[in-house]
Formats: structure tokens, C-alpha cells, sequence
């Protein structure tokens, strides 16, 4: 056993990296890609607006609750020391795992997307995306390894630029003296079947979208007060997230309309190349690299504090708890980087999918609501620095709303549903050899 000093996770972060991160791993191509699909589905305005303000109301509801959770457990790995404490340790075991495989995959997909994004920029790479992929990957992983200063630093100053450059875009859009504002629809459309698949098809993007707005509670154990930072943090960057997905989405929508949005695989390229001609392209690729420069900082991060946390508990090998000099959870990067390495070779050009990271998402989000509610009633007594404001409304309804996107995305997904299933099916064996192993 290593001594307890090389298994400590440093108090070096504060409330601005928290905001970061947060806007960091929530904020990237998802916003410039959605909408078009979105639009697609939906076909009417002021009912895609509302779909996206829905999905907000979702999230800051979930602030609300998680505020409580990470200030009264702040623990490095987020969600599951809630459902571990609440629900035992199977239930951690398996929420830790849900949360580990959506935020594990992500870096490679960004890796490879920057790739892409780079050789539009430089045609002459043409042939070295796999490289350069590998070769931003392993230059994000010595940044991690020097220390979490270093990747803090980043995240703040990424994150800072991400929001310049979306705001510059939205105040471009609307200064475009283009297409009104599609009028109100009264047809009865939003009853028909089609528009109901639709609309919870639309619910996945957007809530996978908004996937990585608890992200601060991966850094609770980190954090050098995490009872004011964290309640702080959460509200103001859920609010500012949401403010800029609703505007950059009414921003789209004043440029071209609906019909032509809707054909729009990258909805940005096309506002951009309206508003700035031929460079318009360009312009957008430039803002997709900020943005997935910072998304990717912060998914560098995040995965091995949910490994270090799950190693912790003996869900994970011992040496998962390795901290070095910097801070940084070294074994835990280096496996969550070996993960994306193998995903980058051997996958290729894969697509995530932000519906199955968004239903996975929800099951964990939903497990740890019922986890507030059955704390409170268990241990009133422990420390509660913040308290979840108008509870236990406010977190009954986030459990409400999510069963029915959940149901919903049953109804609408049902191959990702089948997935989770099999996960879920394997992970109990798993979950008692890995109690066996740590037995012994």
C-alpha cells in the first residue's frame, strides 16, 4: 500500500476553474451542430426555443440538487459517492461505471474532430489525421501530467475564449438584417405521433447537449471550498450555458429560416457563410477548435477523478489511487488516455453518439436525486454546508422529469436502451469478482 500522502488529491482549484470547466465541458460543436437536426424534427419555432429552455429548467433543477449533493459529499468522482452512500456499493459500482464509459469516450472523438477541423484549416494534412489525433492526445496528456495547475490554467483561459466567440456570433447573427422570426404555428402537429418522436428524439440532442454541466462535481475533493464554489459555480454556469444555447438557437433562426436551417447538417457553417461570405466556413472552424480545445481539457480531467474515486472504494485497481507531485491521478490518466489512444487506431472516424452519452447520462442524474431524498431521510445529521432550495419539490420533480425522458427515450431509442441493458447485465459479475479480488 502507498503511503496516504501519494493517494491525496491536492485543494488547489477555486470557484473561477469551476465556472470553466463547467462552460468547458458543456459547451461544443453540439450547439453548432443541433440545431439543424433540431430543426429538422421539430419544425416550428418557438416549440424548438422551448425544447431547449426545457432541457435547461432540467439542468438547473439538477443543479439545485447536485449543490447539495457535492457540498455534502465532496468527493472526487461526483454522482456515485451519492448512490454509493445512499443505495450501497452495487449501485455505486454501476452508476460509477455508466459515468466513467459516457465521459471516458468523449476524448478521443474530440481528438479525432480536431483532427478533421485542423486538416479543413490545412489541406495538406489531409493524409496525417490519425497522427495528429494521437499527437494531440499524448500533448493534452504531459499537460494533465506536469499538474492540475497547468490544466486548470488552460480550462480558464479556453473556456474565456470559447464564450468571446460565441458571443461574437450571436451579436453578428442579430446584427444580420435577415429573415424575420418565423411566425407561431397553431396547427395541432405537436399531438401527432411523428412530432411526439420528434420532440423526445430532439430532447436527446439537447440534453446531451447540455451533457457536462455538473462536471465541478468531479472536482469537489480538489476544490478549496467546496461549499460555497460549488453552489456558485453550478447556478451561474448552468445559467449562462443555457442563455447562450437559447440565443445562439433564436441568433440561427433570425439569419435563415426554419426550411433551409433544417437541411443543415452544420447549422453554424451556413448561418456563417450567409453573414461573411466564403469565410464564413472558416470562421466557424476556427470557433469549433476553441471549443473543442476546451471541451477536450476538460474531458482529459474528468474520467480519471471518477476512476481515482471508484478505485477508492475497490471498484478499480489499487493503483488507480496514484497522485503525483502535481495533483494529478496519474494511473488513472494514463488508462483513461490508453482507452481513448485504442478508440482513436482502432475506431477511426467513429461518431459519438450524444443520445446514448445523454440516456446513460440521465440514469445516473436520476439515480442520484432519489439519493438526496433517501439521505435526508437516513442521515439527517450528516453536514449539509448548502441546502437544496424549495426541497424536496424541486428534486421530485427533477426525478419526475426524468423518468419521462427516460420512458421517452426508450420509446424513441430503443438500440441504446438495449446497450445499457447488456452493460448493466455484465456489470453485476464483474461487481462481485471485483469484491472477491479486493477480499482476498
Amino acid at each position: 500500500m502507498s503511503d496516504s500522502t501519494t493517494n491525496q488529491l491536492k485543494k488547489t482549484l477555486g470557484l473561477s476553474f469551476n465556472i470553466a470547466v463547467l462552460i468547458g465541458g458543456t459547451i461544443g460543436v453540439g450547439i453548432l451542430r443541433t440545431p439543424g437536426t433540431i430543426a429538422q424534427m421539430l419544425d416550428n419555432y418557438w416549440l424548438i426555443i422551448a425544447s431547449w429552455l426545457f432541457g435547461g429548467l432540467y439542468v438547473f433543477l439538477g443543479a439545485n440538487s447536485y449543490a447539495e449533493l457535492a457540498t455534502m459529499l465532496p468527493k472526487a468522482g461526483g454522482s456515485y459517492n451519492y448512490i454509493k452512500r445512499a443505495f450501497g456499493n452495487y449501485a455505486g459500482f454501476l452508476s460509477g461505471w455508466f459515468d466513467y464509459i459516457t465521459n471516458a469516450i468523449p476524448p478521443a472523438f474530440y481528438c479525432i474532430v480536431i483532427s478533421e477541423y485542423m486538416i479543413i484549416l490545412f489541406p495538406s494534412l489531409a493524409n496525417y489525421s490519425t497522427v495528429i489525433a494521437i499527437s494531440l492526445l499524448a500533448a493534452f496528456v504531459l499537460i494533465h501530467l506536469s499538474g492540475v495547475k497547468n490544466g486548470s490554467t488552460i480550462q480558464q483561459i479556453t473556456s474565456f475564449l470559447k464564450v468571446i466567440c460565441f458571443v461574437a456570433l450571436v451579436v453578428a447573427c442579430f446584427m444580420y438584417a435577415g429573415v424575420e422570426v418565423p411566425a407561431i404555428k397553431t396547427d395541432s402537429t405537436v399531438f401527432q405521433i411523428g412530432l411526439i418522436f420528434g420532440f423526445f428524439k430532439s430532447l436527446q440532442l439537447i440534453i446531451g447537449t447540455y451533457n457536462g454541466w455538473n462536471a465541478v462535481c468531479f472536482f469537489a475533493e480538489e476544490n478549496d471550498d467546496p461549499s460555497k464554489n460549488i453552489p456558485k459555480s453550478l447556478y451561474s454556469g448552468v445559467l449562462l450555458v443555457v442563455a447562450i444555447y437559447v440565443l445562439v438557437n433564436a441568433a440561427f433562426f433570425h439569419v435563415l429560416p426554419i426550411a433551409t436551417l433544417a437541411k443543415s447538417n452544420l447549422a453554424a457553417a451556413d448561418v456563417a457563410k450567409i453573414l461573411f461570405g466564403e469565410n464564413g466556413a472558416l470562421i466557424v472552424t476556427v470557433i469549433s477548435i476553441f471549443s473543442l480545445i476546451s471541451i477536450l481539457n476538460a474531458f482529459m480531467m474528468i474520467p480519471p477523478r471518477i476512476l481515482y474515486g471508484l478505485s477508492r472504494d475497490g471498484f478499480f485497481i489499487e493503483k488507480g489511487m496514484k497522485v503525483n507531485k502535481g495533483g494529478t491521478p496519474i494511473t488513472a490518466l494514463l488508462v483513461s488516455s490508453f482507452f481513448s489512444l485504442f478508440l482513436i487506431v482502432f475506431v477511426g472516424s467513429f461518431e459519438i453518439l450524444f443520445s446514448f452519452a445523454a440516456f446513460m447520462s440521465i440514469i445516473v442524474w436520476g439515480l442520484s436525486y432519489c439519493s438526496l431524498l433517501k439521505l435526508r431521510t437516513t442521515e439527517p445529521d450528516l453536514p449539509r454546508p448548502y441546502r437544496s432550495v424549495w426541497y424536496p419539490w424541486t428534486t421530485i420533480i427533477a426525478i419526475i422529469a426524468s423518468i419521462a425522458l427516460l420512458a421517452g427515450f426508450i420509446y424513441s431509442d430503443p438500440k441504446s436502451f438495449i446497450i445499457i441493458v447488456g452493460i448493466t447485465l455484465v456489470s453485476y459479475p464483474l461487481f462481485l469478482i471485483l469484491k472477491r479480488l479486493n477480499k482476498n
